[in-house]
């Protein structure tokens, strides 16, 4: 198996391979924000459910206000995700349209920077000036350079409506999955409860999962984890309910 493994990763770094991933450029992952929206989703909508339950609430009210707080805040959630990136990528068309500014006015403190990035990485002498000359003898690369080693910037491409669109549509269908059992109403509430209860933790688990293959970490560990951090939150949405109806002494529906 280690060896399979070890030829594939030889074959991916045959020179036509590298030449070919290369000249494709990075690609923007949608894994977190998918991530991001399910994991929001079924805590938003499960929290719902276990504060109705908790406060004593009939099972109407926690289908309503579950659908209600899934539609609002998934909206909520998309459009924050499409101006976070929207802002990201305004933030970095505004830096390369300095930098190519500042390319055409002051070529020469431009290349300097140039010189002094590649000095500390241990270029020196001829080899550094032959370095410079090589990048700043092509305005698309010099600009590359200057992005990425004075700024730090990827030149993966950002799509914040499609982040927006991946959130969206996470938080929906995975939101959805705890407020399934609420729509048979043959069902009582206790039943409902525990049905919606095992569907949340369901998606948490499978979540977690999804991750971890994305990060090629443990699937089991990222899994648990995961589901943890949504039975927190709705623990704490139950007991919260809870404990303001015993204070102010409301009647269960």
């Amino acid at each position: 198996m280690k060896s399979a493994r070890k030829e594939e990763l030889i074959e991916e770094h045959h020179p036509k391979m590298i030449r070919e991933r290369l000249s494709k450029g990075g690609k923007r992952q949608y894994v977190s924000d998918a991530v991001l929206g399910g994991i929001d989703g079924c805590i938003t909508t499960f929290s719902v459910v276990s504060g109705s339950v908790g406060a004593g609430f009939p099972s109407s009210v926690a289908l309503i206000l579950g659908f209600a707080n899934l539609f609002a805040d998934g909206f909520s959630m998309a459009v924050s995700n499409y101006e976070s990136g929207k802002t990201e990528q305004d933030h970095i068309e505004s830096i390369k349209k300095s930098e190519e500014k500042h390319i055409d006015e002051i070529p020469e403190g431009e290349r300097e920077e140039v010189r002094q990035i590649y000095k500390n990485k241990g270029f020196e002498g001829e080899l550094l000036e032959k370095v410079v000359d090589t990048i700043t003898s092509d305005k698309k690369v010099w600009l590359e350079v200057m992005l990425a080693e004075e700024h730090g910037l990827s030149k993966i491409t950002l799509k914040p409506s499609i982040s927006g669109g991946v959130t969206f549509l996470a938080f929906i269908f995975v939101g959805a999955v705890p407020l399934l059992p609420y729509v048979i109403s043959s069902i009582d509430m206790n039943q409902q409860f525990a049905i919606s209860a095992f569907l949340a933790g369901a998606m948490f688990f499978l979540i977690g999962m999804l991750k971890s293959f994305a990060l090629a970490k443990p699937a089991f560990l990222s899994g648990v984890r995961t589901l943890l951090t949504g039975g927190t939150a709705a623990g704490l949405a139950y007991f919260t309910a809870y404990m303001l109806r015993e204070m102010f002494n409301i009647a269960a529906g």
